[in-house]
């Protein structure tokens, strides 16, 4: 038998997920969570063989939570995304990930890679693997790169100043910079974008 711990932060999801896998007769769902948090913390009590987890997911995501308990333990990981950017792939492999699915994949076929993943192979989505080796290279330079870092944790201009030693009117120059150069309308969007292309 193969346990699952099934994290996601969409209930109707999660839940429709955990009872379509249950049907499968070599596969039990042993803990639900629907945050990266709780993720971490059941996968520690419950130590399943596998943790599906989406990639979206706060409050930090699926990848992070995937980096702890990779840290701490054997538990092998499948992410499940709505939107596969290469970088979050290729820095999903270097955290050991197992798995990486589309949010489009029948269960099924979910049940199927599952069983993959348990006897020790890797699964990677086509499509996922296609566009990561033709990503575009980053346009964006190491200081823009590393205020978008800051600006993830939704810090204010001034505290960003205060946490890479630059002015704050600097700050704004290249939080600035990046926005025009990724052609979105905030810092957020901006620092989003850099992050699903796994540039930061």
């Amino acid at each position: 038998m193969i346990r699952l711990l099934i994290a996601d932060d969409e209930d109707l999801i999660r839940g429709a997920l955990a009872a379509l896998l249950e049907l499968e007769e070599d596969l039990t769902v042993a803990a639900e969570a629907a945050t990266s948090t709780d993720a971490v913390r059941l996968a520690r009590a419950h130590q399943p063989d596998i943790a599906v987890l989406d990639l979206e997911m706060p409050p930090a995501d699926g990848l992070r939570a995937a980096e702890e308990i990779r840290a701490e333990s054997s538990i092998k990981i499948i992410l499940v995304t709505r939107h596969a950017r290469p970088g979050v792939l290729r820095r999903a492999l270097a955290a050991g990930v197992s798995g990486f699915v589309p949010k489009t994949t029948p269960a099924t076929r979910l049940a199927e890679i599952i069983r993959d993943v348990a006897a020790g192979r890797r699964y990677v989505d086509p499509d996922i693997a296609a566009s990561a080796l033709t990503a575009d290279d980053c346009p964006l330079s190491d200081r823009e790169l590393e205020v978008l870092r800051a600006s993830r944790t939704g810090a204010s201009v001034r505290e960003i100043a205060a946490q890479v030693h630059l002015a704050p009117g600097t700050v704004r120059n290249y939080l600035s910079a990046a926005m025009a150069k990724l052609g979105v309308s905030s810092r957020h969007a901006a620092a989003h974008r850099a992050w699903e292309e796994g540039w930061i």
